[in-house]
């Protein structure tokens, strides 16, 4: 796919620690963060079990991407955090960063150049275990 996942939880590798929160970050996205973060928001606040239906029955590109990173997120919690019960986490914080702009030029009539521009997002999802924070 070409994206940078940073998993990982907080401080010291997150091992042996109470689980604060579980966080997966898919980086330099090919897809525009106007369109991720309408994804983005339709998962945000809800367990886990129904953020993945959410975006399983989601129409654009941009969903298989956040269910990705969402599975990412629930990867990390179980294998840095010791979290057991996946049913029990809530999608806490989820949020898309704008990355960086390619801009292409696309030759039109008479001479003209039109200026294309190809935007990526940092799509960033925390979990968190139900009743913290």
């Amino acid at each position: 796919m070409g994206c940078r996942f940073a998993g990982g939880g907080s401080g010291a590798g997150g091992r042996g620690y109470d689980m604060a929160e579980a966080r997966a970050v898919a980086r330099f996205v090919r897809v525009p963060p106007q369109k991720a973060r309408l994804v983005a928001d339709l998962i945000r606040g809800k367990d886990v079990n129904s953020a993945l239906v959410q975006v399983q029955v989601a129409r654009p590109h941009a969903a298989r991407i956040v269910e990705k990173v969402l599975r990412s997120a629930m990867a990390n919690a179980t294998q840095n955090h010791g979290v057991r019960d996946v049913d029990r986490l809530v999608v806490a914080e989820a949020y898309v960063n704008e990355g960086p702009t390619m801009k292409r030029i696309q030759p039109r009539a008479m001479g003209r150049a039109f200026r294309v521009r190809k935007r990526s997002s940092h799509i960033t999802i925390v979990l968190q275990e139900r009743g913290q924070g």
